[in-house]
C-alpha cells in the first residue's frame, strides 16, 4: 500500500539572489528543502558574487518585490516568511505592504545591512525604516554583532554587551531577538535569545574550524522560519535551527569550493 506523503510546509523567503549560491535565496531554499519544507521566493536584488566576494549588484524595483510576494501569498498556504537583503527603505515598505493582509503569519527578519566584503545594502534611512516598519511585525529578528550595533547604537564587544543590546532591541521592537555570536572570539559560539517575556537563553556550540562560512545567517534564519511554519514555538525553533547550522558547518568544513569563503551547506 502506497503511503500518502505529508504536504510540506511552505516558507516564503524575500531576499537577494547570490550567483555563487552561498547565501541569499539559494541558501534559504536549500535549507528549507533540507528540513522538509517547500521554498517560495521573492527576489529583492540580483548579485554577482563568488567565494571571493561581491563583484556587482542591483536592486529589484520595490513594486516588483511586492508583486512577487503577493503572487505567492495569494495562492499558496504559506506557513512562515523570512527576509534577508532588503536594499533600501522603499523595499522595506514594499515588504510591509505585501504582508499587511497576514498579520499572524510568523516573520523572521535577518537584517542584512551589508556584505562581508564591505558593500552597504541598507543606508541610515533604510535602517530607520526597517526598525519602524518591519521589526515591530517580526516574530524574531536575527542580527549579528555589527548589525546589532547598527540597530541599537550599543557597542557590542562582549557577550554581556550582546545581551544588553538584545534586550534593548526587543523592548524597542516588541518581538524576540536572537543576537548571533559568530563574530565573538573564542572556541565556543554563543547566540543570545531574548523572548518577549524577558527570558534570556544562551545557545552554545563548539566553533567549527572552516572557511565555509558564507551564508550562515541565511541558513539559520531560514531554518528558524521552517520550524516556525511547522508549528514549533520560538525557543524550540531557534534551538533546532542553531543545531542544524552547526551540523551543516561540520558536514561541509573540509570542502574546497573556490579560493575564498565557501557556503555553509545547509544540508
Amino acid at each position: 500500500m502506497n503511503k500518502v506523503r505529508k504536504k510540506p510546509v511552505c516558507v516564503l523567503t524575500i531576499a537577494g539572489s547570490d550567483s555563487g549560491a552561498g547565501a541569499g535565496v539559494q541558501a534559504d531554499a536549500r535549507t528549507i528543502h533540507a528540513l522538509g519544507g517547500y521554498a517560495l521566493t521573492a527576489i529583492t536584488a540580483v548579485t554577482a558574487q563568488n567565494t571571493r566576494g561581491l563583484a556587482a549588484w542591483r536592486a529589484m524595483p520595490p513594486a516588483l518585490v511586492t508583486a512577487q510576494a503577493k503572487a505567492v501569498l495569494d495562492d499558496f498556504s504559506v506557513g512562515a516568511v523570512k527576509t534577508g537583503l532588503l536594499p533600501g527603505a522603499a523595499t522595506v515598505r514594499a515588504v510591509k505592504a505585501a504582508l499587511a493582509r497576514y498579520p499572524r503569519l510568523p516573520l523572521v527578519v535577518d537584517p542584512v545591512l551589508g556584505s562581508t566584503s564591505g558593500t552597504r545594502f541598507l543606508d541610515t534611512a533604510g535602517i530607520r525604516a526597517l526598525k519602524r516598519e518591519l521589526l515591530p511585525r517580526a516574530t524574531v529578528v536575527t542580527p549579528n554583532w555589527p548589525e546589532t550595533e547598527a540597530l541599537t547604537g550599543v557597542r557590542v564587544r562582549t557577550h554581556e554587551d550582546a545581551e544588553t543590546a538584545a534586550r534593548q532591541l526587543m523592548d524597542e521592537c516588541g518581538g524576540a531577538v536572537l543576537v548571533k555570536g559568530g563574530h565573538a572570539p573564542g572556541g565556543v559560539c554563543r547566540d543570545c535569545l531574548v523572548t518577549v517575556d524577558g527570558r534570556v537563553r544562551w545557545l552554545e556550540s563548539p566553533r567549527i574550524k572552516t572557511s565555509n562560512t558564507h551564508g550562515t545567517g541565511c541558513v539559520l534564519s531560514a531554518a528558524i522560519a521552517t520550524h516556525l511554519a511547522d508549528g514549533q514555538k520560538i525557543e524550540s525553533a531557534v534551538a533546532r535551527a542553531h543545531e542544524f547550522l552547526w551540523r551543516s558547518l561540520r558536514t561541509g568544513r573540509k570542502i574546497r569550493w573556490g579560493s575564498g569563503a565557501g557556503p555553509a551547506l545547509g544540508l
